[in-house]
């Protein structure tokens, strides 16, 4: 599954009774907003521009162009002073989340240059071309009588602070629009008595916007049977290219795991998957356990290649995975290890699928003799996150079913880990590691967690306004 474009709308307001007033004042305007335009275009969108909206009708006529092409979010500059009537029946047909710019043209006006004009009318047009905070209270009033979805941005037209909260905006639309066109499956069942991890799908597809697919093992093993010898030896120079294959790896679980890799391969194929999330037991000694004892390595050659994959059937830790990959941070599954108390460190890992763009060093594929609470045996990858700043990220379902996102940032740093065949790395915090565990733990996620690399508080904060769901910040 590809990335989805990202639809953006762009509008320039102002007053039309201003242009026969001030000679040149709507095409120094007009100036801005093209740049504007041009900064909005280099993230990569496809840009609607309404142009310089300055009257009731016109703002009909932009509505009608944003309505068309289904923007996902309109970016509203503030040129000069402009009627708030100008701006809400845009706001009210759209239906998509406004971002108000209002961003003048310099740090601050030339006062000298300014009072020596002379001429009051020529010092006014001037004044008018900064005069764009005059209308920010005035569009904030109405969107909030009237219910509208906004934020604002402020600052100048070249500013470095600004350009990155604006992309950071930028980026928050684009991960909710891909995650509300992606297609999660859903791959066998619960883990029986994990009931942090069971999950109100209802609730998710209402918050999120994506479509869950349930899949069944018997279609996987029609699959798995359907793959080739040639299709298995293309897999196995994958695993050559892509992992560091422990010697003590059979011949016969490096084919195993290759099969099964191209059979889950043709699944996500085949359903369009973007995420996946699966747990399977079964009878000892079944077809269905042989696939699902084999589907570590292919499940993270799926992860690294943008579709998250989770053990223990954890939706909303691959909903915390999408979206950790979406904005480029990768999305490691991992769960509470261990306290170095010595350190005041926390070590968190997980067995399963692993995000190998994260890593640090080789990403190993070694073998297992049994996994822990698990049936069977097989093939694991053994890989550290690397050392540098991260963001932590669940998607939580709290009380009353409320849906919230949890995230928290620190950093992963050298240190000893537990060679256990696991993802498993070390995780230094701002605040001490009791207190994180503690505050962690009392916000009520499931026992997983996502591990991104960087720290992305703050584009995540701006996607859950996006989504119109709470956020709790630990560290």
């Amino acid at each position: 599954m590809g990335p989805t474009a990202c639809h953006i709308g762009l509008m320039g307001i102002g007053l039309d009774t201003y242009w026969a007033q001030f000679v040149g004042l709507k095409e120094r305007l007009e100036g801005y907003q093209t740049f504007i335009a041009e900064k909005l275009r280099s993230y990569g969108s496809k840009l609607f521009d309404a142009g310089l909206v300055d009257n009731p009708e016109k703002a009909r006529r932009a509505a009608e162009l944003f309505r068309e092409n289904r923007v996902d979010a309109v970016f509203l500059y503030i040129s000069t002073y402009a009627l708030s009537h100008t701006v809400l029946p845009v706001a009210q047909d759209v239906h998509a989340p406004v971002i108000i710019l209002n961003l003048q043209p310099v740090p601050a006006i030339d006062y000298t240059s300014f009072n020596a004009l002379g001429d009051r009318g020529t010092m006014t047009g001037e004044w008018l071309a900064h005069c764009q905070a005059c209308s920010a209270p005035e569009i904030a009033n109405v969107f909030n009588n009237a219910g509208i979805q906004y934020d604002i941005v402020t600052g100048y037209l070249e500013e470095e602070q600004s350009w990155k909260e604006i992309a950071a905006w930028y980026d928050a639309v684009r991960v909710r629009t891909e995650v509300r066109n992606t297609r999660i499956g859903i791959l066998g069942h619960y883990y029986c008595g994990m009931l942090d991890v069971y999950t109100d799908i209802t609730a998710l597809a209402a918050v999120f916007g994506s479509h869950f697919e349930i899949l069944e093992m018997d279609f996987l093993k029609t699959l798995w049977d359907a793959v080739s010898p040639e299709k298995i030896a293309e897999k196995r120079k994958q695993f050559a290219a892509e992992f560091a294959i422990a010697r003590e790896c059979e011949e016969y679980e490096l084919d195993r795991a290759a099969k099964t890799s191209c059979a889950l391969d043709a699944l996500v194929e085949c359903k369009d998957l973007g995420g996946m999330a699966y747990y399977y037991e079964g009878e000892n000694g079944n077809d269905h356990e042989n696939i699902v004892s084999s589907v570590i390595a292919g499940n993270t050659l799926l992860t690294a290649h943008h579709v998250p994959v989770a053990g223990e059937c954890e939706i909303k830790n691959v909903m915390a995975m999408k979206i950790l990959d979406c904005f480029g941070a990768g999305g490691s599954f991992s769960e509470l290890y261990a306290m170095d108390f010595p350190a005041d460190e926390v070590l968190w890992g997980h067995d399963g699928p692993a995000h190998p763009a994260m890593a640090e060093g080789a990403v190993g594929l070694v073998p297992l003799p049994i996994y822990h609470g698990k049936p069977g045996k097989g093939l694991s990858i053994q890989m550290s996150v690397k050392h540098g700043p991260v963001t932590l990220l669940s998607v939580v379902q709290g009380p009353g079913g409320k849906t919230f996102l949890l995230c928290a940032e620190g950093e992963s740093v050298p240190g000893p880990i537990l060679e256990i065949g696991n993802t498993n790395s070390r995780y230094h915090f701002p605040i001490p590691a009791r207190d994180f565990v503690n505050r962690w733990s009392k916000a009520g996620p499931a026992h997983h967690c996502a591990i991104g690399c960087g720290h992305i508080t703050g584009k995540i904060e701006k996607l859950s306004a996006l989504l119109g769901i709470g956020v709790c910040k630990i560290c």
